[in-house]
């Protein structure tokens, strides 16, 4: 039986993160992670390099056909990472 002051695991490492100002960090982290789910086996077996510094997300992608197809879609792509990470955790994508 949960006690009124309990909180959940998730609730807990949350707040911890947001304590720490780690919250951002983990989220970044996350997205770079979540990159071979989110763009699928094709694009993840092309990225060379992945990560994110101030707010932007570099990628370096080693066929230039699909990087010019992922510059068309990128307004695409940022929403949907923002949209799975639940918040803004990127503003730009960076194709190196």
């Amino acid at each position: 039986m949960r006690k009124p002051n309990d909180i959940t695991l998730k609730e807990g490492i949350g707040k911890l993160l947001n304590v720490y100002k780690l919250k951002g960090k983990f989220d970044e982290t996350s997205v770079v992670a979540l990159w071979p789910e989110l763009m699928g086996k094709a694009i993840a077996n092309r990225t060379t390099q992945i990560y994110v510094s101030q707010k932007k997300l570099f990628v370096r992608i080693e066929s230039s056909v699909i990087k010019n197809e992922l510059l068309m879609v990128r307004s695409g792509i940022i929403q949907k990472i923002n949209e799975r990470a639940g918040s803004e955790v990127i503003t730009d994508i960076v194709f190196l």
